[in-house]
């Protein structure tokens, strides 16, 4: 779905650290830190990121990332935002997040270390978001506090094209649809 007047993060520019190598025979581009090699294993990861940033952030990278690549697939994205309290994504929404904040010039769904301090710090702020809206705080957002999250937000939906979005949800059994945070998500 398209909105006109809807939040979507933008394909970023290509930061300084990015370097072009030769890998395998293809172009790509990696991060460039000194003495990284791309078969490298780590045994640290602090130079991997700023040092701004959040240690709860490092941590859970640290611990998901199983093959110590430097980079989070589906699996271990899961696991780290497991870890930070993010647990019941569903496997839609992790691919889902995966694509929007993957390195843009990567064909693989991965996150490296810059994009999953940005897609954390981002899943924290629709977390506040869902909490502020989610008034009973029952962990469901239902239809009209969704409709009082999106005008908030400066998003003033038509009803018609509400109803679209909460049916999205649906499950057929004619209950009141109520948004998890996940559902919220997408």
């Amino acid at each position: 779905m398209s909105y006109s007047n809807a939040y979507a993060p933008s394909a970023p520019e290509l930061p300084e650290s990015f370097v072009q190598q030769q890998h395998d025979g293809e172009s790509r581009y990696t991060y460039a830190y000194p003495s990284y090699q791309p078969t490298q294993q780590f045994s640290s990861y602090s130079g991997m990121f700023s040092p701004e940033t959040h240690p709860e952030i490092v941590r859970s990278f640290e611990s998901a990332d199983r093959n110590r690549s430097g980079f989070l697939e589906e699996s271990e994205l899961r696991q780290a935002l497991s870890l930070s309290g993010y647990d019941g994504i569903s496997n839609r929404t992790i691919r889902l997040l995966l694509f929007i904040y993957k390195i843009p010039v990567d064909s693989l769904l991965r996150l490296g270390p810059k994009e999953y301090v940005e897609l954390w710090n981002c899943l924290a702020q629709w977390r506040a978001i869902f909490n502020r809206y989610d008034r009973d705080r029952s962990g469901k957002m239902n239809s009209t506090q969704l409709r009082d999250a999106f005008y908030n937000l400066g998003c003033v939906l038509p009803t018609s094209v509400h109803q679209l979005i909460v049916s999205q949800f649906d499950d057929g059994t004619g209950k009141t649809v109520d948004l998890c945070f996940d559902s919220f998500l997408e």
